[in-house]
């Protein structure tokens, strides 16, 4: 049996990005992350709490992109899903991104710090001495 839960598919494959910015909604702006980012939308990952709703309507300004305009499509663990507004200066400034800016990344997991053992020693995550 299959239900039909209305979810629209994506019409555009996003590409894995390393790409920072800020997110503005209303008069707070909040640190982000670009995660992927398509023709039509983008995944980011905010760097503190965003206090808007899905529907609302956010500014992005990025070095490599320039300012976009999008509504916030879904919200889920510090991670915002936005689709940009559809004119022709967005998607110029997305296609401008991919063919100057853009090199293809691994997504990257969130890592705890390294741990520093000295002053002036390289970071290391762990050591083990093997006794006889």
């Amino acid at each position: 049996m299959t239900r039909n839960l209305k979810i629209t598919a994506r019409k555009t494959d996003r590409k894995n990005c390393r790409v920072f910015g800020h997110v503005k909604y209303l008069n707070s702006q909040v640190d982000a992350r670009f995660l992927d980012l398509s023709l039509t939308g983008a995944a980011l990952e905010m760097k503190g709490p965003l206090h808007a709703a899905s529907g609302s309507k956010v500014r992005i300004e990025a070095e490599n992109l320039g300012l976009l305009e999008g509504i916030i499509r879904w919200k889920h663990n510090g991670r915002v899903g936005i689709q940009f507004d559809v004119n022709s200066n967005a998607r110029a400034q997305i296609s401008s991104y991919f063919r100057f800016f853009h090199k293809e990344v691994r997504p990257v997991l969130a890592t705890r710090p390294l741990a520093i053992s000295g002053a002036n020693r390289m970071p290391h995550l762990a050591t083990s001495t093997l006794k006889s």
